[in-house]
């Protein structure tokens, strides 16, 4: 376990305009407020790249292509030129040079990476997404490229890269980093963020059930560490505010070949560029 830091956790919170025109529409029709929901659910903001990223943005090669499976484009970025490559997935609202400092890492123990800006993220078109397209962009993305050596995914990236697993992606090692869990939790939490009364949860659950044609807790990443036979490092940090550490547990109890790492003090975000985390990381995929 990592020693505690004075790293700030306090979790992201909805702007107030947002809380104020959520309750508005909920006084109006429930109907309406879960169509608003569901809109914000899958409308991710778009930062611009910081500073501390621009050398991995400078130097990595970029491009755009097809997922053809949900008819969307992605910029991909290839990092490295080693011929042993490791797959790195942000999470929501993420950049596909958010791991940068894992990604530099790697470079020096001879690792190229790929990575991605998910649709309606980064500089991908689109506004709109769901957990679905970061699964077929990553076997998308392994048809195109060939094998991985390793996956990693950072919060729902670490979701998508266990569900990526279960329909096929071939890696030898993958890490999951601040990962979510269960389907229905993470909507729980959305709707509570919102202070919307929990039965909307229901109701948005419902409606991207109709809409796509899926359960959506079988996306549950405990679900498909179920059904993972490759060995899998979840790190996750006792005092991330956005998931919390019961979702990285859970993950790690249910798999068959897992590896648990737990910090205290490093949030959702900060764990990313952490040594002790960076160093695990590495080491894992290389044993």
């Amino acid at each position: 376990m990592t020693k505690k830091s004075s790293v700030h956790t306090q979790a992201l919170k909805i702007p107030k305009i947002i809380l104020v025109t959520s309750k508005i529409i909920a006084s109006i029709s429930p109907k309406l407020i879960t169509l608003f929901a569901a809109r914000l659910f899958t409308s991710p903001i778009k930062h611009k790249v910081p500073k501390r990223e621009l050398e991995m943005e400078l130097k990595s090669h970029q491009k755009t292509i097809l997922i053809p499976s949900i008819n969307k484009e992605v910029v991909l970025y290839q990092y490295g030129e080693s011929q042993k490559k490791v797959l790195l997935v942000h999470g929501w609202s993420g950049r596909g040079t958010q791991l940068f400092k894992i990604a530099d890492e790697l470079q020096k123990v001879g690792y190229s990476t790929v990575s991605f800006d998910a649709p309606a993220h980064g500089k991908s078109p689109g506004k709109m997404t769901i957990m679905t397209d970061f699964i077929e962009t990553i076997l998308e993305i392994d048809n195109q490229l060939g094998h991985f050596e390793a996956a990693i995914g950072h919060s729902l990236g670490g979701m998508s890269v266990l569900n990526a697993i279960k329909k096929g992606l071939k890696v030898n090692h993958a890490v999951v980093i601040g990962s979510g869990d269960i389907v229905e939790d993470i909507m729980d939490d959305f709707v509570a963020k919102l202070e919307l009364n929990p039965k909307i949860s229901k109701l948005i659950q419902l409606h991207f059930e109709n809409k796509y044609g899926i359960e959506m807790n079988s996306y549950s990443a405990y679900l498909a560490a179920a059904k993972t036979d490759i060995p899998v490092l979840v790190i996750h940090d006792q005092n991330d505010p956005e998931v919390p550490v019961k979702a990285g547990i859970h993950i790690h109890e249910n798999l068959k070949n897992g590896e648990l790492m737990l910090t205290e003090g490093l949030g959702h975000r900060k764990i990313l560029g952490n040594t002790a985390v960076i160093e695990k990381t590495i080491q894992f995929i290389n044993s």
